[in-house]
């Protein structure tokens, strides 16, 4: 290889001080911190494209709501378990806002993050019925979501959708319920790392078939509207964004704080668990807790167990944040369009310097710019592309980390800097050259 912005060596080394023998399996916060070490021992900028965290100033309803409670003494004071109840009514309304779905507070729970969501969705669904040990994910998917289950002891199974869109799903989802051991099914819509959205046909068929087997939904909202080929963004007018909750009755939403509203520091998100499902009692549950039902097991027992409650000031500010959206002052997608913007502009570098993407298309249509994007090279596996580009100062994360079956790496847009571009185009000139295309 010849004039890489990197000297090799150094990256060799400092890979090797991690003791990491396959690259393909470097974590993100590992790839994260041989970036930075490699950074500061070179002295050359890396174009950071490893971490999924918002890279734009958070929301200034929230900030201002959450000051002003702070101000009014509310840090003083225990939050309620069940949440803060203007919280609780503005995310029922702004699932109704912006899903078309009727869901009463009482199931809108606030989390410390949609990672506590997960987790505490990830207990409860476990302990329903004894039978039913297992978590099924439609990858590829979120990394630390397969660690939570590794931390609690749960079982799960995976498969990459890859080859399943469309009407290939049903039979595919079908082999696994059908042996009646799956508790959840869950996926994240836009996806964390690909950015395909599913769509309806594809929803239609996860509902059905977990209404069919008993199964109940999880679907991950982290990036919640963010598909930027229609507008999302008007409150109780279509287009809505997709969900599973029109086919099923026993679901949880996960809404995160995190990305579409820049609150990723405060940690806060709601879990909005379906009128059914809340109200639905197990007999694992039972056999337990002594009783209650699944919303309630989730709010009295789980969250009670695992933080006693959410942060009291930041659920001023995502009830500050939802009320704005539902009553049409606070375009909140405005906001983020900008990592649609930096993904559009970064997918053309990378094309024309003999990259594909790896998840290119929403059935027959092309996929979204968005917070992420996958890229391969010809010849290259994940490993190999992902420590290769390390030689030339661009960090992202292999597939295979994230359940994908497929050669590539998650790239994402949210740390992209203006002046950065120009940088990026130089040094994939430099990667074309020391790697033609066969």
């Amino acid at each position: 290889m010849k004039n890489t912005p990197i000297d090799k060596n150094l990256i060799d080394d400092v890979i090797k001080e991690f003791h990491i023998s396959d690259f393909s399996k470097a974590t993100i916060r590992e790839v994260k911190e041989i970036a930075s070490r490699a950074e500061a021992e070179s002295g050359v900028e890396f174009i950071k494209m490893e971490m999924g965290v918002p890279g734009l100033p958070p929301s200034k309803i929230g900030v201002e709501a959450e000051i002003k409670a702070l101000r009014n003494n509310i840090a003083s004071l225990y939050p309620n378990i069940n949440g803060l109840s203007d919280l609780k009514e503005e995310a029922s309304r702004f699932i109704k806002a912006f899903i078309n779905v009727d869901l009463k507070p009482e199931g809108c729970v606030p989390v410390t993050g949609s990672m506590q969501g997960t987790f505490a969705s990830f207990l409860t669904c476990s302990q329903c019925d004894e039978k039913k040990d297992t978590i099924l994910f439609i990858d590829p998917g979120f990394p630390v979501q397969k660690q939570q289950l590794v931390v609690m002891g749960q079982k799960y199974i995976t498969f990459d959708v890859y080859e399943f869109r469309g009407a290939k799903l049903k039979d595919k989802l079908e082999s696994y319920l059908k042996n009646g051991n799956i508790s959840a099914i869950i996926y994240s819509n836009p996806n964390n790392p690909s950015w395909i959205c599913l769509k309806e046909e594809e929803l239609r068929t996860i509902g059905e078939l977990a209404t069919k087997y008993d199964v109940v939904v999880l679907e991950d909202l982290a990036y919640f509207a963010m598909d930027f080929r229609k507008d999302l963004s008007q409150p109780f007018k279509p287009p809505y964004q997709p969900t599973v909750a029109h086919y099923t009755d026993y679901y949880v939403l996960l809404i995160s704080g995190s990305k579409a509203f820049s609150y990723a520091g405060q940690r806060i998100g709601v879990s909005c668990i379906s009128d059914k499902l809340y109200q639905r009692s197990y007999p694992g549950l039972t056999k337990r807790y002594g009783g209650g039902t699944f919303g309630t097991v989730f709010i009295h027992r789980i969250l009670y167990a695992l933080s006693s409650g959410t942060s009291h000031s930041a659920q001023y500010a995502m009830a500050a944040m939802l009320k704005a959206a539902n009553d049409g002052k606070y375009n909140f997608l405005n906001e983020v369009r900008v990592y649609g913007k930096r993904a559009e502009k970064l997918k053309k570098i990378f094309l024309n310097h003999g990259f594909h993407l790896v998840y290119d298309k929403d059935l027959d249509e092309p996929i979204a710019d968005g917070f992420y994007f996958t890229i391969g090279y010809p010849g290259m596996s994940s490993g190999e592309l992902a420590k290769e580009l390390m030689y030339y100062g661009v960090s992202a994360i292999s597939l295979e980390t994230t359940g994908s079956n497929q050669q590539g790496l998650r790239a994402c847009t949210s740390f992209i800097q203006d002046h950065q571009y120009t940088e990026l185009e130089k040094r994939m000139k430099i990667f074309e050259e020391n790697h033609p295309r066969i």
